[in-house]
């Protein structure tokens, strides 16, 4: 994954991108990254333990290694508060709110054709 990353970023930088779909694709490639942007647009400004909770099957790691690279793109703002012990707390950036219109898409695509895939039904 971290090759991956290192190969978007390069991408980036050099302005390599095939086309621009390629570009919003690789920034919100990652199974939980979408589901992320959607309950900080949704839910608003969300601590970590917060959004640990509304994504019970992702394991502590993968949602740290997933946010730091939507902070990284420019998508999720991550602020800190100079606490004892520290309080984290994460939202979209105006960056990240211009992807709601692509994510309720996606969502409605979903919604509308999950029939055809009885299998995804039954998780």
């Amino acid at each position: 994954m971290d090759d991956l990353r290192t190969e978007i970023k390069r991408k980036i930088k050099s302005g390599e991108f095939n086309c621009e779909k390629e570009l919003t694709l690789s920034l919100i490639s990652g199974k939980w990254k979408i589901i992320i942007i959607y309950h900080l647009a949704t839910e608003g400004t969300l601590r970590f333990s917060d959004i640990n909770r509304l994504l019970p099957k992702i394991t502590h790691k993968v949602l740290t290694t997933q946010i730091r690279e939507l902070e990284e793109d420019g998508i999720v703002h991550r602020k800190v508060f100079p606490e004892v012990p520290p309080r984290v707390e994460y939202s979209l950036t105006n960056l990240g709110e211009s992807l709601m219109p692509i994510v309720l898409m996606m969502y409605e695509w979903g919604k509308e054709n999950i029939k055809h895939y009885p299998i995804i039904k039954n998780r």
